[in-house]
């Protein structure tokens, strides 16, 4: 027998104990059990070196410290982790609806893109903490400062992805449109827009974490939100009170809420791509 015909038979032999095998277990062993195993391993690391070097809880607490801590504050952890939620979701629909409107005006007008685009970068420029303050006084302190914050920081993205989408549009497309005597709000809206989809969709996953880093960022300069404080508050109370636990659970809620806001916009990302576009086709196969 040659070795081309052994390299065959193998090949053969692999190709069917793929076949027999569960697609699901095969899909949980791709794409998650790397993750788990990382995610094992890092905890039990935390969990021991403090023990092992007799660090003080107050320094750097065990997992099971934070979790202690969540559980004892649970009624502070929940009512801050929901006002948050709010302050992040009111402030990424506003820059998802302005962000995508803006990016549309701007590209059918060349002068005001060249006019407008370089203000929004220079605004993307300033520090938050510096613009802060002056959202204060226009809006007072509170509820409405934190979403207009929140609203800033995730705005950029959106107008940034959005803009280059609707200026990458196929050529050919575009004279094909030209060829046809359509208008320029006809080529928006059934060309340019469709195929700036993509973009539009990865500038919405980056807003969707930004606005919470700027709901919890606006927390600690705007004061409380709706009366009552979000992760922000929770976090400024814990670090003045060393409660270095209930810290900790306040941050991994705050990035546990993160994971979830990009997860859930990936998840919309794809039912609205996956029947077209190659990048959710791939993923679906």
């Amino acid at each position: 027998m040659s070795i081309h015909s052994i390299e065959v038979a193998k090949e053969e032999v692999l190709t069917k104990s793929k076949s027999k095998e569960n697609p699901v277990w095969s899909k949980f062993k791709q794409y998650y059990i790397g993750p788990i195993i990382a995610f094992i391993v890092f905890i039990s690391l935390w969990q021991v070196i403090p023990l092992l070097l007799d660090i003080k809880h107050y320094i750097l607490p065990k997992p099971s410290d934070v979790l202690e801590a969540a559980i004892k504050d649970w009624d502070l952890l929940w009512p801050a982790v929901q006002i948050t939620v709010v302050e992040s979701v009111i402030g990424f629909l506003f820059s998802a609806v302005i962000g995508i409107l803006v990016s549309i005006l701007l590209a059918s007008s060349k002068i005001l893109e060249r006019s407008i685009y370089p203000y929004a970068i220079i605004l993307q420029t300033i520090p938050v903490v510096a613009v802060a303050p002056i959202i204060v006084i226009w809006f007072g302190a509170g509820y409405n400062s934190i979403v207009v914050i929140s609203f800033l920081v995730g705005f950029f993205p959106v107008i940034s992805n959005t803009l280059m989408g609707l200026n990458s549009v196929d050529k050919n497309m575009d004279e094909l449109f030209t060829l046809y005597n359509s208008s320029n709000w006809q080529k928006m809206w059934k060309l340019r827009l469709p195929a700036a989809m993509p973009f539009i969709m990865a500038g919405l996953k980056v807003s969707c974490t930004l606005t919470i880093v700027g709901a919890i960022v606006g927390e600690y300069v705007a004061g409380i939100g709706g009366g009552k404080g979000g992760l922000g508050y929770s976090i400024t109370v814990a670090a003045i009170q060393v409660k270095t636990a209930y810290l900790f659970a306040c941050g991994i809620a705050a990035a546990i809420l993160g994971v979830t806001f990009y997860l859930l916009v990936s998840f919309i990302s794809h039912l609205i791509l996956k029947s077209w576009h190659e990048s959710a086709m791939k993923v679906e196969k």
